[in-house]
């Protein structure tokens, strides 16, 4: 097996186990019952801030931000990222826990919006009708209306609009030089300070189940950090981000089984619709990189035609 193709394999089941992780932090929220939502919200980030704090005490650069200028992006996908945590955390809460996790998953298509905004990036046709079509895949599960009962599915809508805007951010530091780690951090200890005033002021008493939920939400969030970033570094996101909408069938299987949570065909609908999208997005990508790389060894091949030939005489 070429060396490419097993590194993007090994990146694939990395980011099927992210997925998995993530669909059991989800799960574990749940699970854990009727306790303030910024209850929830701290444990989930106290695990993954305490984990990569460690880290970074062995690390030679420590907790040293990269630039002044990565400061500001910093703070902007810690700020809407846990944003983004709190309005999922919000759905998990009052839907099923599959039509959370689509619905949160919206992420990469609102990226495409906010990198055009943020990083210039002109979107093709394409990729605009991709997201137009994922959107409307959204509305299948939203089922917008005017009544309260419509907030809990637009909350999960809004958290991937957040978490678009927080990838786009983390986009901008890599861009900038800024180590993944130190993002990690700042965005997890960012969230675990805010969140601990309003864990003070309105803490619930945990029974030993719920604390444990607990904790392997934060636990299970912090896996899949770990996971994504592992996938990522064997292969290109646009190679392999599809598979992390297997996150969907996981959530749907765990909330079947432990939930007793069944998505109605509007939802199933909408999954096949937004999973349908992502996937020719992927194959679009896929095309463009293959469509390239073509063009480039026909520009080699013909450079290496003008070359004139050697004068070197033979013995």
């Amino acid at each position: 097996m070429k060396a490419g193709v097993l590194q993007k394999s090994i990146g694939v089941l990395y980011i099927l186990g992210a997925a998995l992780m993530f669909a059991l932090m989800n799960l574990f929220v749940s699970l854990a019952g009727e306790l303030p939502l910024m209850q929830k919200v701290f444990f989930r980030n106290l695990i993954a801030a305490g984990t990569v704090f460690i880290l970074l005490l062995f690390r030679k650069e420590k907790f040293r931000i990269k630039n002044k200028s990565c400061l500001l992006w910093l703070f902007l996908r810690a700020a809407v990222g846990f944003l983004g945590v709190v309005l999922n955390f919000y759905a998990i809460d009052r839907i099923a826990i599959s039509d959370a996790s689509i619905l949160n998953k919206l992420s990469p298509f609102f990226a495409i919006l906010f990198s055009a905004v943020l990083l210039k990036e002109r979107p093709s046709l394409p990729e605009v009708l991709f997201v137009g079509v994922a959107f409307a895949g959204a509305m299948l599960i939203v089922r917008p209306s005017f009544g309260a009962e419509a907030l809990p599915a637009l909350a999960g809508f809004a958290s991937g609009m957040c978490a678009g805007f927080a990838y786009t951010c983390v986009r901008v530091l890599g861009v900038k030089g800024e180590r993944g780690e130190m993002t990690v951090f700042f965005f997890s200890a960012f969230s675990t300070l805010v969140s601990l005033p309003f864990l003070i002021i309105q803490f619930t008493p945990m029974s030993g189940y719920q604390l444990l939920c607990l904790l392997l939400a934060g636990a299970s969030a912090t896996g899949g950090q770990f996971f994504i970033t592992a996938a990522y570094r064997k292969a290109p996101a646009k190679e392999i981000a599809v598979f992390d909408y297997a996150q969907v069938p996981f959530a749907a299987l765990l909330g079947f089984f432990f939930l007793n949570q069944l998505p109605d065909l509007w939802s199933l609908a909408g999954y096949v619709v937004i999973i349908g999208a992502a996937i020719g997005k992927w194959l679009y990508h896929l095309s463009q990189t293959k469509k390239a790389q073509k063009q480039r060894s026909e520009e080699a091949t013909e450079e290496e035609k003008k070359i004139p030939p050697s004068d070197e005489n033979t013995a």
